[in-house]
């Protein structure tokens, strides 16, 4: 499948929220039954001109992925802006046609063009089908990541 991105929308919310939850660690930490915080957060991300929700769309318009990209400047590498790409979700309709990968390119493309000379990404220890995933992208696991929640 050859998905449309584009900028997420409002009402695209529940459906991101949706695919957010929608694997063994989503279960716990997402709440679909409630949007209003989520509807928070986007206003304030899409308030932000360094930091985009985008969603891939299928043939009929559908939203069947997402992700979330977000521009950095740095000191380091020479000043190097970066691109963080967070919160990836496919569809489970459509898992291994290829919408990830197009989505990925599409990131990559956008990130270059915006001028940025990385990018970057975490992902959680147990995703290790995701690891295999952006390995065969071409990303390298360089860094050890920490985490505080509060």
């Amino acid at each position: 499948m050859t998905p449309t991105i584009r900028q997420a929308r409002r009402e695209d919310v529940a459906i991101i929220v949706a695919m957010l939850g929608d694997d063994f660690l989503g279960k716990g930490r997402e709440r679909s039954e409630d949007l209003a915080p989520y509807l928070q957060a986007f206003d304030a991300i899409a308030s932000d001109p360094n930091n985009t929700i985008y969603v891939a769309c299928d043939p009929d318009g559908a939203v069947v992925g997402t992700f979330q990209l977000v521009y950095m400047q740095g000191l380091s590498l020479s000043a190097c802006k970066r691109a963080e790409i967070e919160a990836v979700r496919v569809h489970a309709s459509v898992r291994g046609q290829g919408v990830g990968r197009k989505m990925f390119a599409w990131a990559i493309e956008k990130a270059r063009n915006d001028g940025c000379g990385l990018m970057q990404l975490t992902t959680n220890k147990k995703r290790t089908d995701g690891q295999r995933f952006y390995d065969q992208l071409g990303f390298e696991a360089t860094h050890v990541g920490f985490k505080m929640m509060f």
